[in-house]
């Protein structure tokens, strides 16, 4: 019996891989955790009919960016969105258990254990007295269950005068995000203000202007004249200069070190760029000029700022 090269080889490198490692469990199998540790701000209310009113779950307090577990071992049956929001669904066995809004770390298809971090919370459930909603649901079929039961260990409703007391707090927070403020050279910051202008879309989670649904914005906007000029915002070099579909002009400028912290500046939809990659620029010198390309609603700048490789808000850096 004739065996080719290739069948060799593949067998070779199957002997001499290393083997595949298993998570372990991250708790003992069967086990049901609640997704988020947040109090439940509203229950189970299911319709008299399959189609009337009512509240198909739970839904319970957090904060954006909180990890969001599987409250049972099972599998990832739906990762996408649904009417506008992120929704995250894991099946076990004739049941399955809905997430939302969610955005998933782990793809459709995959095994996770209870306790697994499956996605995110963004905001955007309505409505919410808090910062963020998880609407937990579970379903059998089409029969929507009550995913807390009514067990000793069921979590105790916040009495109304609480939910008061955070709905006050979180709108006090919207109303400090949606101030508009204003931009113009130099600035007392440890970066210049990169443009003249007026703030819009601040970094967090937002509702995108184009796609209709619940994004991250990793930085920035700031409104003005398409040519309005765009100013280095600290010394460095050009890192990268170029075009995409998304940021249509783009520019990064790599600062070094500042204050312990390696710092990047990112521009996006710009009109153009008068420098190159590789080229230094000087705190204040103007590197572009303001546009709308790439997905751009108007003429912005959106500005961004990477710390030790993340995105992270540019405001404190600019104050």
């Amino acid at each position: 019996m004739k065996i080719s090269i290739a069948v060799v080889m593949a067998l070779a490198l199957a002997l001499l891989a290393p083997p595949i490692a298993h998570a372990e469990p991250l708790v003992p199998a069967g086990s049901s955790l609640r997704p988020l540790s947040g109090p439940v701000v509203r229950g189970f209310d299911p319709p008299d009919e399959r189609w009337g009113a009512g509240h198909r779950g739970v839904d319970v307090a957090g904060r954006v960016g909180d990890a969001i577990i599987s409250p049972r071992a099972g599998r990832v049956s739906f990762a996408g969105v649904v009417a506008g929001r992120p929704v995250v669904t894991v099946t076990h066995g004739v049941q399955r258990t809905t997430l939302e809004p969610v955005v998933a770390v782990v793809p459709v298809g995959a095994e996770v254990a209870a306790g697994q971090v499956v996605g995110h919370l963004q905001a955007g459930h309505q409505p919410c007295p808090a910062e963020a909603c998880l609407h937990w649901g579970l379903l059998e079929g089409e029969t929507y269950l009550d995913p807390v039961g009514s067990g000793p260990d069921a979590p105790r409703l916040l009495p109304e005068s609480a939910v008061a007391g955070v709905r006050e707090r979180a709108a006090q927070r919207e109303a400090e995000r949606s101030r508009l403020g204003d931009f113009g050279p130099g600035g007392p910051g440890r970066l210049a203000s990169p443009t003249n202008g007026r703030l819009g879309s601040r970094f967090g989670p937002r509702f995108h202007p184009i796609f209709k649904e619940w994004r991250m914005h990793q930085g920035v906007d700031i409104s003005n004249a398409c040519g309005t000029p765009l100013w280095a915002a600290a010394d460095g070099v050009v890192s990268h200069r170029g075009y995409d579909s998304s940021g249509g002009w783009r520019l990064v400028l790599d600062h070094g070190t500042i204050d312990g912290v390696a710092l990047q500046t990112v521009y996006l939809h710009a009109e153009g760029y008068r420098v190159r990659n590789g080229e230094r620029v000087t705190r204040g010198q103007v590197v572009g000029t303001m546009g709308t390309t790439g997905w751009s609603t108007g003429c912005h700048l959106h500005f961004g700022v990477k710390a030790n490789g993340r995105h992270v808000d540019p405001l404190p850096w600019l104050s």
